[in-house]
C-alpha cells in the first residue's frame, strides 16, 4: 500500500510544478552580475572622495602646498556651491601634462605601490581633480617658470572640453570649479538646505595657517573685500595661532613637547601649544597635523579631553595644536576616501606616551587664575577671588597619618573599582546619580561621596592649602547669627535674640583664639577684628557653595573638640567636608511640582467694578506670575551643580577616592539593575 501511496503522489506533484506559474521560476534565478558603465563609476567615487565642498578646497590646498606655494588664496560663492576658486604661485602644470590632468589615477607624486611607504607630499591617489570634472565644471589656468604666456583649459567628466588656450596669467595654478553637484540633485538639494559650507571653509584654511606658518593664506567670500582668513608669513607658529584664533587664545597656551625614539615600542616627535586653565570654551579644538598632514584622531582627541576632564574641570574643552613627526614608513595614509585619517604603528603606545606629558605639563604648569565668585548672602556683593599655587607635602603629624592610614585601611576595593571604571549617566534625582560600571547600574548618592571626597582630600592636603582670598571679609559674628536664625524654627519669636548673640560672640572669641592653628593647617584666616578672609582650596578647579558659609562656621564654634589634636583635626576635617559637598541647592529645584515655588501672587481690581467706589474686596482678581529672576537664579544654581558633579566630582573621585567600607551597606551605593538577572529573565519569558 506505502508503494502504491508514493507512486501516487508522484504524478501530483510533477502536476503542480507544471502549474507553477512562468513569473514565480523567474523570479528564483538569481540576478545578473553586469559591469557599470564607467561613467558611473566614476561618479560614485567622485561622491566619496569630494563629500561636500570643504572637501574639494582640502584637496586644492594639499595640491599647492604640495606644489611647494608660497602663497594661497580662496575665494567661495555660495559657500562652494556655485563658485570654488583657489590660486596658488607654486611652480605650475606643464602644458605636456593638461590632456591627462584630470583623468582618473594620474598623479606626479609617485610611480609605484611601494612609494607610498615613504610618500610626504598630501596628494598621491590621482583622484581629486577627476572627481572634481565629474561632480562640477572645473577650469585650470597655468603657466610655469620661463613661460611667457600661460594656459587656460576647461575639463568635464575627466577629459578637456577644448585645447589648452593661451592666455596671461601669473606665476602659479588657478583652478576655478563651478556648480558644484549640478548633477547630484539629492546631495546638493542637502548641502542648500544645510548650514553653509563656509564656516567649515574658514575653520580648515585657519588649521592649515597655523601649521604652515611659511606660507601666507587668504579665504574671502565672493565679491567681500575683506578676507576672513588673513595671515602673513612668519616663524613663529604662536604669531601665528594668535593672527588666526586671535589673542584671547594665544595668552592662554603653554607649549608642550613629547619624543620617544624606542623602536621596540614607538618612535616619534611630538611639539604643539595647549590651553591653560584660563581657557574656557564650549567644545574642544584640537588641530592635529601628522607628518604635515591634517588629520583627525578620535583616540587621541578622546585622551587629551580625559586629561583635562581630570586635571582641569573647569577647562575641560581645552585648545590643542599638535604635530606629530614618525617615519614614513609607520604611517598608512592609504585608509580613507578623502585622507582625514592615518594608521599608525604602535598608535596606543604613542597615545599614552602623548597623554602623560600632557597630564604632566598641566600639573605643574604653576599658572594662577582669576575669577568672580558669590559671596554669602549677608554682604549681597561679588567679590574677587584669587586661587594661589602651593607645593604639595605630606605633614608629619603622627594624628594625621593615623587619619590617612585609617582611610587606606578602610578602604573598599569593590566599590573602589566600580568608581574608577564606570560611566556617568546622569542624575537620577536631587541626591542620587546613576552609573554603569561593567554589566550593572547603580544609584549613588553624590552628596555622601562628595562629602567623603572632601574629607579625605583636606587630610591629603593638611597644611599645604592653595588659598581662596575673599576681597570683602565677612565678620564671624554676623554669619553665626545668621546660621542661628535659620536653625530657630519660630523666626518671629525675639526671646531669644540675647542668647543668641552671647551664642554667636562666645564662638566668635573661641576661633579668633584658634586663628593661628587654622591658618597655618588648613589656611582658614580670620584676621583681629573677627572677620573672615580667606578659605582653604580643598579641590582644585571648585569653589563651594558660599551660602552654606554660616553653617560651616557655626559648625566650627560649636563641634568642634579643640582639647583632643586627633578628634580637633578629624572634626575640622569633617566640617570642611561638609560644606565643599555638592548639596542641592537652596532654591527647590525648578521642575515638577517645585514650580509652584516660584509663582508670586498679586492681586488687580475687576475692570468691570473698578470705577464702583463701594465694590467689596471680592472683586479683586488673584492673578499668579512666575518670579524669572529667581527661577532663572535657580536654574543656573542646579545647571552649574550637575556640570560640577559630571565635570569635576567624578574625575576627581576616579583619581583620589578611597571608599570607606560602611558605603557598601549604609546606602551610598545601591545596584538597581544586573544584565546578567535580566537575560536570564528573558529566558524564562
Amino acid at each position: 500500500m506505502e508503494v502504491e501511496r508514493e507512486h501516487s503522489e508522484e504524478p501530483l506533484q510533477t502536476m503542480m510544478e507544471e502549474d507553477e506559474p512562468e513569473a514565480i521560476r523567474v523570479a528564483k534565478e538569481p540576478p545578473k552580475i553586469h559591469r557599470l558603465d564607467q561613467s558611473v563609476v566614476n561618479r560614485i567615487a567622485a561622491g566619496e572622495v569630494i563629500q561636500r565642498p570643504v572637501s574639494a578646497v582640502k584637496e586644492l590646498v594639499e595640491n599647492s602646498l604640495d606644489a611647494h606655494s608660497t602663497s594661497i588664496n580662496v575665494v567661495v560663492k555660495d559657500g562652494g556651491l556655485k563658485l570654488i576658486q583657489v590660486s596658488d604661485d607654486g611652480h605650475g602644470i606643464r602644458y605636456e601634462d593638461l590632456p591627462i590632468l584630470c583623468e582618473r589615477h594620474t598623479t606626479s607624486k609617485l610611480s609605484n605601490f611601494e612609494d607610498l611607504q615613504s610618500i610626504k607630499s598630501m596628494g598621491f591617489r590621482g583622484e581629486a581633480l577627476a572627481s572634481m570634472t565629474y561632480v562640477g565644471h572645473v577650469t585650470v589656468t597655468t603657466i610655469t617658470a620661463g613661460q611667457l604666456h600661460g594656459y587656460r583649459v576647461s575639463y568635464r567628466d575627466g577629459v578637456m572640453e577644448h585645447e589648452p588656450k593661451a592666455c596671461a596669467a601669473v606665476k602659479g595654478t588657478q583652478i576655478m570649479i563651478e556648480n558644484l553637484f549640478y548633477n547630484m540633485t539629492a546631495r546638493r538639494k542637502t548641502l542648500q538646505n544645510s548650514a553653509d559650507d563656509y564656516p567649515k571653509i574658514v575653520d580648515l584654511l585657519s588649521r592649515f595657517a597655523i601649521h604652515h606658518s611659511n606660507v601666507n593664506f587668504s579665504c574671502r567670500k565672493h565679491g567681500a573685500t575683506r578676507a576672513d582668513v588673513h595671515t602673513v608669513a612668519t616663524s613663529s607658529r604662536l604669531d601665528a595661532i594668535r593672527t588666526v584664533y586671535g589673542v584671547s587664545v594665544a595668552r592662554c597656551l603653554m607649549k608642550i613637547e613629547a619624543a620617544d625614539d624606542d623602536i621596540s615600542s614607538s618612535v616619534f616627535e611630538m611639539d604643539g601649544f595647549i590651553s591653560n586653565s584660563n581657557y574656557i570654551a564650549k567644545k574642544t579644538t584640537m588641530v592635529l597635523f601628522i607628518n604635515d598632514r591634517l588629520v583627525e584622531c578620535s583616540a587621541l582627541k578622546r585622551a587629551m579631553e580625559i586629561v583635562y576632564a581630570a586635571t582641569l574641570p573647569k577647562a575641560s574643552k581645552p585648545f590643542i595644536y599638535m604635530s606629530i613627526v614618525l617615519p614614513s614608513e609607520h604611517v598608512d595614509v592609504n585608509i580613507h576616501p578623502t585622507k582625514r585619517e592615518v594608521s599608525l604603528l604602535n598608535q596606543e603606545g604613542i597615545i599614552e606616551k602623548i597623554q602623560s606629558a600632557l597630564e604632566s605639563k598641566l600639573r605643574n604648569s604653576n599658572e594662577e587664575r582669576i575669577f568672580q565668585e558669590q559671596c554669602p548672602k549677608l554682604s549681597g556683593s561679588r567679590s574677587s577671588v584669587r586661587q594661589r599655587r602651593n607645593p604639595k607635602e605630606t605633614a608629619d603629624l603622627t594624628s594625621i597619618q593615623e587619619l590617612v592610614s585609617e582611610i587606606e585601611s578602610n578602604s573598599h576595593s569593590g566599590l573602589q573599582d566600580i568608581i574608577k571604571y564606570c560611566s556617568y549617566i546622569g542624575m537620577a534625582d536631587d541626591i542620587f546619580a546613576l552609573l554603569q560600571h561593567n554589566t550593572h547600574l547603580y544609584l549613588v548618592n553624590v552628596v555622601n561621596l562628595s562629602k567623603e571626597l572632601m574629607y579625605q582630600q583636606v587630610l591629603c592636603r593638611f597644611a599645604h592649602f592653595n588659598a581662596i582670598q575673599i576681597s570683602n571679609p565677612v565678620p564671624l559674628k554676623e554669619l553665626i547669627m545668621l546660621a542661628l536664625k535659620e536653625e530657630d524654627l519660630d523666626q518671629q519669636c525675639d526671646e531669644n535674640d540675647d542668647l543668641k548673640e552671647k551664642i554667636a560672640e562666645m564662638n566668635m572669641e573661641l576661633l579668633k583664639q584658634k586663628t593661628e592653628m587654622l591658618n597655618e593647617y588648613f589656611s582658614l584666616s580670620i584676621d583681629l577684628d573677627g572677620n573672615l578672609s580667606r578659605l582653604p582650596v580643598v579641590l582644585d578647579q571648585y569653589t563651594p557653595d558660599m551660602d552654606r558659609v554660616p553653617e560651616f562656621v557655626l559648625c566650627l564654634g560649636n563641634d568642634i573638640d579643640w582639647e583632643n589634636e586627633k578628634g580637633c583635626f578629624q572634626g575640622i576635617s569633617a566640617a570642611l567636608g561638609n560644606f565643599y559637598a555638592l548639596h542641592p541647592p537652596t532654591l527647590p529645584n525648578p521642575s515638577g511640582d517645585n514650580l509652584q515655588f516660584y509663582k508670586k501672587r498679586r492681586s488687580s481690581r475687576n475692570p468691570e467694578v473698578q470705577g464702583n467706589c463701594s465694590s467689596l474686596v471680592d472683586d479683586d482678581v488673584i492673578e499668579e506670575e512666575i518670579d524669572h529672576e529667581l527661577l532663572a537664579e535657580a536654574e543656573n544654581a542646579w545647571a552649574q551643580r550637575e556640570w560640577s558633579i559630571q565635570h569635576v566630582l567624578f574625575p576627581a573621585l576616579r583619581l583620589f577616592f578611597k571608599p570607606p567600607t560602611s558605603m557598601a551597606t549604609d546606602g551610598t551605593f545601591v545596584q538597581v539593575a544586573s544584565l546578567e538577572k535580566l537575560y536570564k529573565i528573558f529566558e524564562r519569558c
